[in-house]
C-alpha cells in the first residue's frame, strides 16, 4: 500500500489448506485476491484457514504439509506478503476466542438454516433410508439422520463470521455458495452490536467473484474439485505441461458443428471456453466468437496452451518456495505478527464489551 494513501476498505478472505490448488481455486478465488492488490485504498487480510480444515478428520502431518503447500501456491500465484497480510488462521488465537463469544449468542435456528451442513449430511447418509428431507433436518438436528454430524461442521459458519468480524472487514470476496455464510456474519455483527450496545462491527459487504465456477474435465455438470477421486477431472497448479495437455484432450465436448458458448446445451465446450477466457482475462462469449470456425480438437489445443502459459511460472515459483522452507516460514511468521496485532486490538475491545479479562 502506498504511503499516505487513506484506507477506505478492509478485505478479509480465507482458503482451506488443501495442498496445491486446482485450476478452479486459482480462477475462482486466488486470481481475484491478486487483482485486489492493485487497489491502493484497500487493506487485505488473506488467511489459510487451518482451523476450518478440522471439521473433517485430517492426518496432522498431511494438514501441516498441505498448509505449507497452499502458502507457497498463494505467493507463487501473485499474493505479495508485503502488500497483503497472508497468515495461518491457527497462529492467531483471537479467531477461536471470538468464535466462542459469537457462538454463545448465536441462536441454533440460525445455524439450522445453513444449507451446506445439510448437504454434507445428505452425502453421509446417501445410502441410508432415514437420511431425511431438508425440512426434517431443519426441524430436528437430533434426528437419527443427524447423528453422524460433527459439531464443528454445524458451527463452523460462526467461526467464519468470527474470521471476518475480528478484522472488522468491510468487504469479503465470496462465491455464490458462500453468500449465506456472509449473511450470517452480517446478522451476527448486528446482533453483537445490539446486544452489547456498541457500533464495533461494520456490516461486511460481499464482493461476488467475476469468474464463474470451473467445471470438472470429466463431468462438466459438476464443479471441479480436489475431492473428486478421478484425478483426470481437474488440473492442479503443479501439473506438468504434458499432464495438462492430456487432461484437456480427454475432456468431453459434443458432436455439434462449430463452437458456441451455451452452458445448458453444450456444457463441455462451454467449460473449455470458460477456462480459456478466464486464463486470457476475456469474456467467454468473445472467445466463442473468435473460435466459432474451429474444431473441438483445435479448441482443446488453444485451451491447453493458455493454461500452460499461466500455470508454468506458478509451478516453477512453488518449487522454489517449497525448496526453501525456512524462507517460506519466515514470510508467514512476519505476516502472522501483523495479523495478531490487528486481531488482538479487536479482541481487547471485544473482551471489554462482554466482561472478559483485558490485558
Amino acid at each position: 500500500m502506498s504511503a499516505g494513501v487513506k484506507v477506505t476498505k478492509r478485505v478479509f478472505s480465507g482458503i482451506q489448506p488443501t495442498g496445491v490448488p486446482q485450476l478452479g481455486n486459482y480462477l475462482g478465488t486466488i486470481k481475484n485476491w491478486v487483482s485486489l492488490q492493485q487497489e491502493n485504498d484497500t487493506e487485505l487480510f488473506y488467511s489459510i484457514v487451518d482451523l476450518h480444515a478440522l471439521t473433517v478428520p485430517r492426518d496432522p502431518k498431511q494438514l501441516r504439509r498441505e498448509t505449507t503447500e497452499m502458502a507457497a501456491a498463494l505467493i507463487a500465484c501473485g499474493i505479495d506478503p508485503k502488500r497483503s497480510v497472508l497468515f495461518r488462521q491457527s497462529a492467531v488465537p483471537a479467531h477461536s476466542q471470538l468464535h466462542w463469544v459469537l457462538g454463545s449468542i448465536t441462536p441454533v435456528g440460525w445455524l439450522n438454516r445453513m444449507t451446506q451442513w445439510k448437504s454434507k449430511l445428505h452425502q453421509q447418509n446417501a445410502e441410508s433410508e432415514d437420511a431425511g428431507s431438508d425440512e426434517e433436518l431443519q426441524l430436528n438436528v437430533h434426528s437419527s439422520a443427524a447423528q453422524g454430524l460433527l459439531t464443528g461442521l454445524f458451527t463452523y459458519p460462526v467461526l467464519m463470521a468470527a474470521d471476518i468480524l475480528l478484522y472488522r472487514a468491510t468487504h469479503v470476496p465470496v462465491g455464490e455458495d458462500q453468500v449465506q455464510h456472509l449473511e450470517l456474519a452480517r446478522d451476527l455483527a448486528v446482533h453483537f452490536n445490539k446486544t452489547f450496545k456498541t457500533k464495533m462491527f461494520p456490516l461486511p459487504t460481499g464482493m461476488l467473484t467475476a469468474t464463474k465456477r470451473v467445471m470438472s474435465l470429466k463431468d462438466p455438470l459438476r464443479k471441479m474439485s480436489k475431492s473428486d477421486p478421478n484425478e483426470q477431472s481437474r488440473i492442479t497448479l503443479s501439473d506438468t505441461d504434458d499432464q495438462i495437455v492430456k487432461k484437456i484432450k480427454k475432456a468431453p465436448t459434443d458432436a455439434i458443428t462449430g463452437i458456441s458458448f451455451d452452458p445448458k446445451t453444450r456444457p463441455g465446450v462451454s467449460n473449455l471456453l470458460s477456462i480459456y477466457a478466464a486464463m486470457k482475462d476475456m469474456d467467454a462469449q468473445v472467445a466463442a466468437v473468435e473460435m466459432r470456425e474451429m474444431s473441438n480438437a483445435h479448441v482443446k489445443e488453444m485451451v491447453a496452451q493458455a493454461v500452460i502459459e499461466g500455470v508454468a511460472p506458478i509451478r516453477q515459483r512453488m518449487r522454489e518456495l517449497m525448496d526453501d522452507p525456512a524462507y517460506l516460514d519466515s514470510i508467514l511468521r512476519d505476516n502472522e505478527d501483523r495479523a495478531r496485532e490487528t486481531a488482538e486490538n479487536s479482541w481487547q475491545e471485544i473482551a471489554q464489551r462482554v466482561g472478559l479479562v483485558c490485558r
